[in-house]
């Protein structure tokens, strides 16, 4: 190893070392998360952020290839060169810069004040009894929404706005209630080799390098309003899986649009149906069957969908996922997207069942 190489390893050990300290810092002092993320990372989102929003395709989709492409040429022309040390070199530098954009575009964030302070919706738990009447508020609503949407051939919905352009309207809508949320919001990104995250059981993907909502366009139709509201979410620094879920959530319940309230009430269900038949399958079962048999073909078609793409994959990501999210401060994991009941609930008491 020559003196250049040594001097491009240390340049790589100091960033890393300032950036693992930022993270740190950043943990140890909530203030300053706060700081960051209300002055310099919505500043990245209207600069960074509008940038790649005029792009017709996901930037970091395309940024991906071009990287891999790059490695691959490069290494091969170390390989002819007898550089591979200084190649190496270079790639641990590279990572150390992709590493510094994460920080500042999602690793900060991750521990500031939480929507749910923002808002007063706090996860205080629930009982049986609870769920149950929120998930029988939800299946009205559901089903009172499934009289207002169309539906294609297939008896599928029919999405007749374009979700990106509605998921910026009703974001932007949402922030009229929770100023935390207001603000320049670009459109999400259809992922062009969306196949590839169906294979990894991913419905949509924020993107902290380029600062932007990316999702799977082959997924189910009623799923689309949820999940790019979803993503959009992460771009107001609300990084935590179960607040980005409730927000879209919110965003979708709150729109004017009625495709975008019978997926938003149509996620609610299903996440609140999924706990109830862990704690009560008898009362699960009841409220099942008073769904409407329309709406029983679009989570049919969706459980068709993933079926196709079950197996290793699927698992190893989910796993990493579930890694990923443990280490930046989500003790639950994956299991954290599930959280979200706590907070429908807590709305249901103080927005829907004080109100009535």
């Amino acid at each position: 190893m020559n003196k250049k190489e040594r001097k491009i390893l240390i340049t790589a050990a100091i960033l890393f070392l300032f950036e693992i300290l930022v993270l740190w810092f950043s943990s140890t002092c909530p203030e300053f998360a706060e700081w960051y993320t209300e002055h310099i990372y919505r500043v990245l989102t209207e600069t960074v952020g509008r940038i790649t929003g005029i792009l017709p395709f996901s930037a970091a989709e395309s940024g991906l290839y071009i990287l891999i492409l790059v490695l691959l040429v490069t290494f091969v022309g170390s390989v002819v060169r007898k550089e591979k040390v200084k190649w190496l070199c270079h790639v641990i530098l590279m990572m150390t810069f992709l590493f510094l954009s994460f920080v500042l575009g999602c690793g900060i964030n991750y521990h500031h004040v939480s929507f749910s302070e923002h808002s007063g919706v706090t996860a205080e738990g629930y009982s049986e009894q609870e769920l149950a009447e929120v998930c029988r508020w939800l299946t009205e609503k559901v089903n009172e929404m499934n009289d207002a949407v169309e539906r294609d051939a297939d008896g599928l919905l029919r999405l007749t706005c374009d979700e990106r352009d509605a998921a910026v309207e009703a974001m932007q809508h949402l922030g009229e209630t929770y100023s935390v949320l207001e603000g320049y919001y670009p459109r999400a990104k259809k992922v062009l080799l969306s196949e590839i995250l169906s294979w990894q059981g991913i419905t949509g993907i924020y993107s902290p390098f380029t600062i932007e909502a990316n999702y799977n366009r082959d997924i189910a139709k009623y799923n689309l309003p949820f999940t790019v509201c979803h993503e959009l979410s992460h771009l107001r620094g609300f990084m935590e899986e179960q607040e980005a879920n409730f927000i879209a959530f919110l965003a979708c319940t709150e729109s004017e649009n009625r495709e975008f309230q019978y997926s938003g009430y149509l996620l609610g269900w299903i996440y609140g149906m999924n706990e109830l038949k862990i704690l009560d399958e008898e009362q699960w079962r009841e409220i099942r069957g008073s769904l409407e048999r329309e709406i029983e073909r679009d989570l049919q078609a969706n459980s068709e969908f993933w079926k196709q793409y079950e197996g290793k994959i699927e698992e190893i990501s989910n796993r990493i996922n579930d890694t990923y999210l443990k280490a930046n401060g989500q003790e639950q994991g994956v299991e954290s997207y599930n959280r979200m009941v706590d907070y429908i609930i807590s709305y249901y008491r103080l927005q829907i069942k004080n109100a009535g």
